[in-house]
């Protein structure tokens, strides 16, 4: 029988969760009502929708009604940034230059097609915005600033509390991508005075294709999809109750065990980081090295970075899944990394960094089998120098 294999790529996406499968699983069968129908199977629906937008604003300090479900993170996204369309006259936004394309891409269809100017802050050699360049950076006609709460290939975590601050002196509205952050950080949309969140259930080990948008009470909201009304009107079509069934319970079991899962992934971490660089000086943490996400290490190998897909392979032959960056630009595999680039990586070192994300199915014994193939797979690479 063959060894099973390791899966160090979980910021790609999480492995659903049995329980929240067990979650699920009525409303495939049985309970198949829809939510806007005013007899028994409707109201069922209804309620289970209802539970789980309780469940998402426990684990985020919001109240239910601020919860609208989307189809997905990039969805929230795409539905917070498009709030600049309501003002009159001239709008500005300010974001990073290492956004999600969902960020980014939505920022450049804007600029394009509605003559909105967006202002991209450059970040330091870890990943980090400055809060400073923030302020120096806003004009009168600033509507919204977009950072992520945690970048998705580096890990790197954003100070948005001090952001959203900022942000708020100058009149502005603060929206956070915390894709990759909700159910690893805290994270408390009152406290923190973040007015738009934009979260992912399959990136805390719930369903694919749902998501949700955090918009606070008083923020202005335009739908991005018109049609039945539901979710206020904040949404059209009918809900998918199992994938939303799915998030509640994904955001229930994160807010009861993220404390204590965050902290055996930060061991899980330093364990690997250490026992890379026991086997080779070469290594190097890519990003903040302490303020990133518990189970998320990016790194790179000096001199042998153009071998980055050539490591990938071979780990991957060796029954280890890991990845050279985000899924979501896997078609650019061969291009240098323009998060990389932005923190300063040379276009050689910017297309070979290895990203090893840890989650709650990894144990110590995954750990170690990469601790002990890595050495031989390394061996195998051939030096491409990178110009420094």
């Amino acid at each position: 029988m063959s060894n099973p294999r390791v899966y160090f790529d979980n910021s790609a996406t999480t492995p659903l969760d049995s329980r929240v499968g067990e979650a699920m699983r009525p409303f495939y069968g049985e309970t198949f009502g829809n939510p806007s129908s005013t007899y028994f199977e409707g109201y069922e629906a209804h309620q289970a929708v209802e539970s789980a937008r309780a469940q998402i604003a426990q684990l985020l300090g919001a109240d239910p009604h601020e919860v609208v479900f989307t189809g997905s993170g990039s969805e929230a996204d795409n539905t917070a940034l498009g709030i600049v369309e309501m003002f009159e006259g001239k709008s500005h936004i300010i974001t990073s230059a290492i956004e999600h394309p969902a960020v980014l891409e939505t920022c450049r269809h804007l600029k394009r097609h509605r003559g909105i100017d967006i202002t991209y802050l450059p970040v330091g050699s870890d990943g980090t915005v400055d809060p400073g360049e923030l302020a120096r950076v806003f004009r009168p006609e600033t509507r919204l600033v977009s950072i992520m709460a945690a970048n998705n290939v580096v890990g790197t975590i954003q100070p948005i509390v001090e952001l959203a601050r900022i942000a708020h002196e100058h009149g502005a509205f603060f929206h956070t991508d915390a894709v990759q952050a909700v159910g690893k950080l805290p994270i408390d949309v009152h406290r923190d005075h973040i007015d738009l969140l934009s979260l992912s259930a399959h990136k805390l080990n719930g369903p694919k294709g749902v998501g949700a948008l955090i918009v606070r009470d008083g923020i202005p909201f335009r739908p991005l999809i018109w049609g039945g009304g539901q979710e206020e009107g904040r949404r059209s079509s009918t809900e998918n109750v199992a994938g939303i069934v799915g998030l509640g319970k994904a955001a229930q079991i994160a807010r009861e065990e993220m404390t204590e899962e965050s902290a055996r992934l930060v061991q899980l971490r330093e364990k690997l980081i250490t026992g890379i660089e026991a086997i080779t000086s070469k290594a190097y943490v890519i990003g903040h090295r302490y303020r990133r996400l518990p189970g998320h290490l990016c790194l790179g190998f000096e001199d042998l970075e153009g071998e980055a897909i050539k490591l990938l392979l071979l780990l991957d032959e060796a029954g280890i899944a890991v990845s050279t960056g985000s899924a979501c630009a896997a078609h650019h595999a061969t291009e240098p990394s323009y998060i990389l680039t932005a923190m300063g990586f040379d276009p050689v070192r910017a297309r070979g960094s290895l990203r090893v994300t840890l989650g709650r199915f990894n144990i110590e014994s995954d750990v170690e089998v990469f601790l002990n193939v890595l050495p031989e797979m390394l061996s195998r690479l051939k030096p491409i120098m990178s110009a420094r």
